[in-house]
């Protein structure tokens, strides 16, 4: 059985799903691939105690708490190219950032593959299901410019000036970006 709420935060409204175990999704209004319209369909509007626990995440990271993705069962769907970025994700602290390029060497890495290209990297990221708590917002570009949020770049823009990231024009300003050693 499938169960659904919604939240709504500073970005919006927002969508959880989950089962008795875990959270399977987490969809702000209007976003890109929201699978939102496949599960809801399929989904109980009720409070569980996963439901209850993924809220009071989203409360404390909403009031500038630093709550990490590790204190919530979250069961993403999605091959397993995809379930290691959206594990990498995971290991981006608040308020610090990486890049596309970044994600890529270390999957490359992981994978024993020479390279791979960031827009490969790029469309796990995008196909992230479980938004704002698996922290696909906390990546950018290379230049540090804000680029390809499926909930949108003005999300993206709210969410990382929550964490205190400086922007400047849609660019991180003075940030080191995380490496790629950090996800290996």
């Amino acid at each position: 059985m499938m169960y659904r709420t919604e939240y709504m935060a500073p970005v919006g409204r927002l969508t959880l799903i989950a089962d008795e175990e875990a959270l399977l999704g987490l969809w702000i209004q209007g976003q890109q691939y929201e699978d939102e319209a496949m599960w809801g369909a399929a989904s109980i509007l009720q409070e569980t105690r996963i439901l209850t626990e993924a809220c009071g995440w989203l409360d404390r990271y909403f009031a500038g708490e630093k709550p990490v993705p590790s204190e919530l069962p979250l069961r993403p769907q999605g091959n397993a190219f995809r379930q290691m970025i959206w594990e990498m994700l995971c290991r981006i602290p608040y308020g610090q950032v990486t890049t596309y390029g970044a994600l890529a060497r270390a999957a490359a890495s992981r994978m024993g593959k020479e390279r791979m290209a960031a827009q490969a990297v790029g469309g796990a990221v995008g196909h992230n299901p479980i938004s704002i708590i698996i922290t696909c917002h906390r990546v950018v570009a290379s230049d540090g410019k804000l680029t390809g949020y499926a909930g949108g770049l003005d999300k993206k823009r709210m969410l990382l000036t929550q964490e205190g990231i400086p922007l400047r024009k849609d660019r991180v300003q003075h940030l080191a970006f995380l490496e790629e050693e950090a996800f290996l």
